[in-house]
């Protein structure tokens, strides 16, 4: 009786770290390359935006079009009442030039259809790092998301497979 009160025990514990607090979930795809590659895991915070507003560069995991099982991953690049622009390739943020060191490419952002976004109170602008390959708010028809919808921001990336361009295991928040 013993051990199934400890197992028990483990199991509630485990539930609630994994539904509350943070839990591993995996890359699918090349939105986020180079700073996620396809197949990366990630250890992901669901608990600091109970304690704190979401910030600029947060990379962050929300639900696409309020759909409960699929879930994106993505850089927050605006914060409520800014005016995004794509101008010759680069981001400005209420005119000025944003500094995105993490991209591969300086200067390669497009914007097909707008070029101008302005965030309305309570929600956020967010771009892939790879700005060639992401389906992001750039080409959605909601291009914003409500600050309650971000999910959890990701803490950890872990790749061990060689398909990335980086191997091991690195802080990202």
């Amino acid at each position: 009786l013993g051990w199934l009160v400890y197992i028990l025990i483990i199991i509630g514990l485990s539930y609630l770290i994994i539904t509350y607090v943070g839990q591993r979930t995996m890359v699918s795809g090349q939105s986020m390359e180079p700073t996620l590659s396809n197949g990366d895991n990630l250890i992901v915070d669901k608990i600091s935006y109970r304690f704190r507003d979401p910030q600029r560069y947060d990379i962050i995991v929300f639900p696409y079009k309020y759909e409960e099982d699929t879930y994106y991953i993505k850089r927050i690049i605006g914060m409520p009442g800014e005016t995004i622009q794509v101008i010759g390739g680069y981001v400005y943020i209420n005119g000025q030039r944003l500094e995105e060191e993490y991209l591969d490419q300086q200067g390669g952002t497009i914007s097909p259809d707008q070029s101008s976004f302005t965030v309305p109170e309570g929600c956020l602008f967010f771009l892939g790092d790879n700005r060639s390959g992401s389906n992001d708010a750039r080409y959605w028809e909601e291009s914003y998301i409500p600050v309650g919808n971000v999910k959890a921001r990701v803490l950890l990336a872990i790749s061990l497979t060689g398909g990335s361009s980086w191997q091991g295991v690195r802080a990202i928040g």
